[in-house]
């Protein structure tokens, strides 16, 4: 094997001329193949592609760009750059945003953000040229991101020099639109969401043609069946909804967002969600099997790199791999400790001093394993009564009357809660409800000491409930403490007198809260309770990718949100407002301004994303859309409705998709997995689909090797 040539490359296979020659360069050779084969399977775990340079200098630098140091500063000038947009101008540091009571906005001087957006480009000009020379000039001219990056970079220079022209004072700034590119082109999981999401956008389009459609042929039912007359008083449906097309459609559109359309809203609605769940989910396997193939092929790599060293012989009809220099690789590998620990374990209890490439790639596949947290074993006693104690108070029976008195608590506190609740504060007596905290909170404090007891410190902590409620639990009793401390002991006519701060009666709820949210405890006793909750807990821990995406498309949105309707908005007081309806002076029912809806506005970047966000969740979403078309121009609709596709329908749909996949999938596993008390499974994305992913062939992946642009097999 040698790596590619020219001045980019070192040759893998040196020359045998000379004995000498050769003895001496097989020490420097091996160190090579040893570095080579690090890299590899270290592009294998982060499921990199190893189409790179694999000389000396490039594996160092290599190495260098993935550490740790460097992509947090890279994270960190994604953050900055992107933060920007908050104490720019218009700079949403104001204590309000409403344009009725909003003061002048701080007005950063000129150069200041632009000093520090111009640090940043000099950050991703390192970063895309570190990139570009990594993978090589022939690998760069099919990079696209690579392309799109250098091109972002250019016009985001090109803007930045046209604003110091103008001494910052233009209104256009098309940099501040590309900026979540940054983001987006630094995560292998977003670009890979985002392929999904394109690929499954012709199936959207069906559904939301049939939308359209839907929507077309009621318009003009509507406007048919709702016309002008001769009699203005018939006319209110007219010249509140069906004035003119453009009217009826709206009108329409906002009625499909609301419950009172169950054809478009339970049926049409609910199609796309299902249409969108199985395309989705047949891309999404696709871009993880890809993330499957390409680990394999770093793997294969670093097999084939350490078949190379010296020690093989040459009449050897099968490569392989000695024991010895894979435990030095595995040795330098940056990995989890958990998968070092158990390939270090395989390697020493190996019966051979050789591997195959099948054996090679076993060995590896601890990486595709769930990741597994071993509980400490408990103490062992030598006293009799101690193991008696021990078997009691470990027992799971045990943490079921620790239920059963949670639940008993949050009964007696419903109870008084009932009783006291028409009562003055200087009627209420709170004796009944702090003796039953104080007896609970005991009972809750004598149940932790005991199960440590059982269960010795270290396996006590070792489980999330556990030290969820050893930490309510120590909380509880120092409020307790402190209530005792400042108002005596529980005595009829115990009664909320203002002490410091706080009165009695508010620490009687701060204590009563902590015991309801105390409650939480039955869910992991709960098998199906506990199934949904460690969906949602998993699916929040692998929403990174999607709430990357939602990141970039509510800044590029807002950015164009400001850009458009920045000052529309003004207090009535101040100008007058066309077509506003009064009655009797009063605003009409439901407009922007009757429901004083002035802190929504576009008139710096945090106001602008809190908008968004109610529209998202169609928030009484056609205020909006009916106030910035009357402010600005009734093509801001056009904005509203395309904020909405693609944030309530398309994305909304996508997170629905994952839930339920995620759900299906830990559904379908759990009449399969048994059930273990000491084991905790943590899930990835990858790992969710590793059931019906398709190993790749050997043919595959050595096909796919010899087209290396960096390395040229042998064989």
């Amino acid at each position: 094997m040698e790596a590619g040539a020219g001045a980019e490359t070192e040759p893998l296979l040196p020359p045998r001329s000379w004995l000498r020659r050769a003895e001496e360069a097989t020490g420097s050779d091996n160190d090579l193949y040893i570095n080579q084969a690090v890299v590899f399977i270290e592009d294998a775990i982060q499921y990199r592609s190893i189409n790179h340079r694999v000389d000396s200098k490039s594996l160092w630098l290599y190495r260098w760009y993935y550490s740790r140091i460097c992509q947090c500063i890279l994270s960190l000038t994604i953050t900055i750059i992107l933060a920007l947009a908050f104490i720019e101008r218009p700079s949403s540091l104001t204590i309000t945003s409403d344009v009725r009571y909003r003061l002048p906005a701080w007005d950063p001087p000129c150069g200041l953000t632009e000093s520090i957006e111009l640090l940043c480009f000099l950050v991703f000009m390192i970063d895309v040229s570190v990139k570009s020379y990594l993978v090589g000039w022939e690998e760069f001219w099919k990079n696209r991101w690579l392309m799109a990056y250098i091109l972002t970079l250019i016009v985001s220079l090109t803007d930045w020099v046209v604003s110091l022209s103008f001494v910052c004072t233009e209104t256009v700034r098309i940099r501040r639109i590309l900026r979540p590119f940054f983001l987006l082109q630094n995560s292998s999981m977003m670009k890979k969401t985002l392929k999904s999401i394109n690929s499954t956008l012709p199936e959207m389009a069906s559904v939301v043609l049939l939308l359209a459609v839907h929507l077309s042929l009621f318009t003009m039912f509507a406007m048919l069946l709702f016309a002008r007359t001769k009699d203005g008083q018939q006319d209110k449906e007219w010249v509140g909804y069906f004035r003119n097309l453009p009217d009826s459609l709206t009108s329409l559109l906002v009625l499909l967002t609301t419950a009172n359309n169950p054809d478009g809203n339970l049926f049409l609605m609910n199609l796309l969600t299902a249409i969108i769940y199985n395309q989705f989910r047949g891309y999404l396997l696709k871009s993880v099997q890809s993330s499957l193939f390409r680990r394999r092929l770093g793997i294969r790599a670093a097999f084939e790199v350490l078949s190379s060293l010296k020690e093989a012989p040459a009449n050897a009809e099968q490569p392989y791999v000695s024991a010895g220099a894979l435990f030095q690789v595995v040795q330098k590998v940056e990995m989890d400790s958990r998968c070092k620990q158990a390939i270090m374990r395989s390697l020493k209890i190996w019966s051979g001093d050789h591997l195959s490439a099948a054996q090679f790639q076993k060995l590896f596949e601890e990486l595709d394993k769930d990741a597994i947290k071993q509980h400490p074993p408990s103490p062992e006693y030598q006293s009799r009564f101690m193991q008696q104690v021990q078997f009691a108070f470990g027992h799971p029976y045990f943490g079921y009357l620790g239920n059963v008195v949670a639940l008993a608590n949050i009964v007696s506190i419903c109870v008084v809660l009932v009783m006291d609740a028409d009562k003055q504060p200087s009627e209420r007596d709170d004796f009944f409800l702090g003796a039953i905290n104080c007896f609970f909170i005991l009972y809750y404090l004598l149940e932790m000491l005991l199960k440590i007891l059982a269960m010795g410190l270290k396996r006590y902590l070792s489980y999330p409930s556990n030290r969820f409620d050893g930490l309510l639990t120590a909380i509880l009793l120092v409020l307790e403490i402190a209530t005792f401390a400042e108002y005596g002991f529980p005595h009829p006519g115990w009664r909320p007198e203002f002490m410091g701060l706080l009165s009695l009666w508010d620490m009687v709820r701060l204590v009563n809260m902590l015991i309801v949210f105390r409650f939480l405890r039955i869910i992991p006793n709960m098998k199906f309770m506990a199934l949904v909750v460690t969906t949602l807990l998993d699916l929040v821990k692998n929403l990174r990718a999607f709430a990357g995406i939602l990141v970039v498309v509510f800044y590029a949105f807002a950015i164009t949100g400001i850009m458009l309707f920045k000052g529309a908005v003004v207090p009535m007081g101040n100008t007058s407002v066309v077509n506003t309806t009064y009655n009797n002076g009063t605003l009409q029912c439901g407009t922007y301004e009757q429901l004083e809806y002035w802190p929504n506005n576009f008139d710096d970047f945090a106001a602008a994303v809190v908008t968004l966000w109610d529209v998202m969740v169609v928030n009484n979403w056609q205020v909006f859309l009916e106030a910035f078309s009357r402010y600005s121009s009734p093509w801001a609709k056009i904005y509203f409705v395309a904020w909405w596709l693609i944030s309530s329908v398309i994305w909304v749909n996508l997170f629905v998709a994952l839930l339920l996949e995620n759900f299906i999938h830990k559904w379908d596993r759990r009449c399969h997995r048994e059930s273990l008390s000491d084991i905790e499974y943590q899930r990835t994305v990858e790992l969710m689909f590793r059931d019906v992913l398709e190993e790749p062939t050997e043919e595959e992946l050595m096909e796919k090797l010899h087209q290396h642009p960096h390395l040229h097999l042998c064989r």
